[in-house]
């Protein structure tokens, strides 16, 4: 059942803002609906069974809520996505958006669903959905572009990407994600795939930084 007009618009219109400066733009949107593109990709993979898709729609919407703060809850050590504290904090965000939008049984069930997801493993099979789907974003080429994003709000630049790319492979970063990020096999192949691809990029990235350098 898809959401209702209101209900999406409301979502939409918390996420039009992206960040404390009341900064407008469409990235928060865009992540939204291409984690809930993902999450149904993941659907039609039928790695859960009957999954509740209404609560997984706005779940998705609502992973997006603690991004606009100025401290990120992805933002631990090497870039690694700090699921724990997002997924509380959405599902906080949750409630005090739209208390006035959605019925109470619609935003209990997504609560739940969103402090499930960080467990290991969660109790819900949806919520281990949603954690592989939030999780694969940190993979490939968009999450070194998410990276970089995050690393300019920081005040940081291509030098600090480079250098958060390579203490990754130095630590073994990137294998204990894929061992213990994911809980359905078929999206750690993705991420194996996307993954092999982000190196290529970081490796030209890096040649590029040398060449400028004189190396």
């Amino acid at each position: 059942m898809p959401l209702d007009g209101k209900l999406s618009k409301r979502l939409a219109s918390a996420l039009q803002t992206v960040d404390e400066h009341s900064t407008e733009g469409a990235r928060l949107i865009d992540d939204a609906r291409r984690l809930w593109r993902r999450v149904q990709r993941l659907v039609r993979l039928d790695l859960v069974a009957d999954p509740d898709v209404r609560s997984l729609e706005v779940a998705c919407w609502a992973m997006q809520l603690p991004m606009r703060q100025a401290k990120l809850p992805s933002a631990g050590k090497l870039g690694k996505t700090n699921l724990r504290d997002r997924a509380e904090q959405a599902a906080e965000l949750l409630i005090s958006t739209l208390s006035d939008d959605a019925d109470d049984e619609l935003l209990d069930r997504v609560a739940r669903l969103l402090h499930e997801t960080p467990h290991r493993p969660p109790m819900l099979e949806d919520a281990r959905l949603l954690a592989d789907a939030v999780n694969l974003e940190d993979f490939g080429i968009i999450g070194l572009v998410g990276q970089m994003i995050q690393l300019a709000r920081q005040g940081d630049g291509i030098v600090q990407l480079v250098e958060g790319c390579d203490k990754r492979e130095q630590y073994g970063y990137w294998e204990a994600r894929l061992k213990d990020g994911f809980h359905f096999e078929p999206v750690r192949q993705i991420a194996k795939r996307r993954l092999a691809r982000a190196r290529q990029v970081a490796q030209m990235l890096a040649d590029e930084l040398k060449e400028d350098s004189g190396e």
